[in-house]
């Protein structure tokens, strides 16, 4: 290599070096001018947040003073609310233990076939009501009729045997042994008589008992045998529910208990029953003893087979404190209602008893003669003031009666 061209290499070099220094020295101002950005960004993200904290808690303590505001005018303020009102009073509630069951007739029977035949007549149908002893139906009876003939003249012939066997062993003109035997052939031929007589008259097919044909399950011109079924015969009276209650439930109850029977297709129809019959052992299987509950004087509409929820008297109060059921404003561990004496409603903590058709016993909070508020009461406040409807009359009383009622359902 020449010396000339080394010396153009180190000048080359030399001329490098301070082009490195010079950029350095310019990237360290940048990287610095480029924090500074982020922490001035980053202290006024800070300070409007700081800013906007303040202001909402300034206003939501300005909207709750006004709205405490708000409530203290409306308090001094405000109209009087409309509302109904009862008087407490005493009377009859009673408690049951209640249960679901059929209600079934005692007496249900099919009526079976005898003997062999063929239907020849038939004189009921279902629904028909049928004495005890009635004729349901008539079975082809040549047979039967053909051999009460034979045994009636194997009877008759027999008789007269013994009856000269009796004359000749007075004259001892027979032997007692033969005697012996015309008496038990006479005998044989009375019962074969009974026998053909039961079968003639099984061909006359009649009712066991009084009731109502509720199934007839044969053909005029059917041919039945023995065991055939031929109709189903059920006496409404007396129509009986079995239910089945915890030992406990039991406690108290006695045959004679009154209980209250309601019908769940139409539950408008209800009548009396009265318990019949507890079973004397419990069952180990379920637990329940057998309670049998008979219907006293069931009406036409009702019927065997009807689903029944049974309701029995546990206990019965004469002289409870009621108020309706609607004036109880219930709570998850209380109950209290609205009482008023003039135009302030006091709210009054109250203890439940027994609740039975809309009617709830008051077993304390509450005296007899209290105005109880019954509609209205749903947005009432302790000391809130009230005007009573019906003392003040009004043209508008039946718009803010069902307002109020409204008012009261939403609440």
């Amino acid at each position: 290599m020449s010396e000339k061209t080394r010396q153009d290499i180190e000048l080359n070099a030399e001329s490098e070096e301070p082009m490195e220094e010079l950029e350095t020295e310019t990237a360290e101002p940048r990287s610095r001018s480029r924090r500074k950005r982020w922490i001035a960004a980053i202290a006024g993200a800070a300070v409007i947040a700081i800013v906007a904290v303040f202001v909402m808690t300034s206003g939501a303590g300005d909207a709750d003073a006004v709205q405490a505001d708000a409530e203290t005018e409306e308090g001094d303020d405000a109209a009087p609310v409309p509302v109904e009102v009862i008087v407490a009073a005493q009377g009859t509630v009673a408690a049951y233990v209640s249960a679901t069951a059929n209600l079934v007739a005692e007496n249900d029977v099919s009526v079976l076939s005898e003997v062999e035949g063929r239907v020849t007549a038939l004189t009921v149908d279902e629904g028909h009501y049928v004495q005890s002893g009635q004729v349901l139906a008539r079975l082809d009876s040549s047979d039967e009729q053909i051999a009460f003939k034979k045994a009636e003249l194997r009877h008759a012939n027999a008789k007269l045997a013994y009856q000269r066997s009796q004359d000749l062993m007075e004259k001892e003109l027979i032997s007692r042994e033969e005697s012996d035997k015309l008496t038990v052939d006479y005998q044989i031929a009375d019962q074969e008589l009974a026998e053909s007589q039961w079968a003639l008259d099984q061909t006359v097919v009649k009712s066991p008992f009084a009731g109502r044909v509720t199934l007839r399950e044969i053909q005029l011109g059917q041919h039945i045998r023995p065991g055939d079924s031929l109709f189903q015969i059920t006496d409404f009276d007396p129509l009986i529910a079995r239910i089945y209650l915890s030992e406990g439930d039991i406690v108290g109850l006695a045959p004679g208990t009154e209980a209250r029977i309601q019908l769940n297709a139409s539950p408008d129809v209800a009548l009396r029953g009265r318990i019949r019959q507890i079973s004397p052992v419990v069952d180990t299987a379920t637990g329940t003893v057998k309670v049998t509950v008979e219907a006293v004087e069931p009406s036409a509409e009702i019927r065997p087979g009807s689903f029944v929820s049974v309701h029995i008297v546990r206990e019965t109060h004469s002289d409870a404190l009621l108020v309706p059921r609607e004036a109880v404003l219930r709570e998850l561990q209380s109950s209290h209602v609205f009482v008023t004496a003039g135009e302030t409603a006091t709210k009054r903590a109250i203890s439940l008893g027994i609740e039975e058709s809309g009617q709830v016993q008051v077993l304390g909070g509450l005296e007899a003669g209290e105005q109880v508020i019954v509609a209205g009461q749903g947005g009432l406040r302790e000391g809130a003031r009230v005007r009573i409807l019906g003392e003040q009359p009004d043209e508008s009383d039946d718009e803010v009666v069902a307002d109020a009622i409204n008012v009261t359902e939403a609440g």
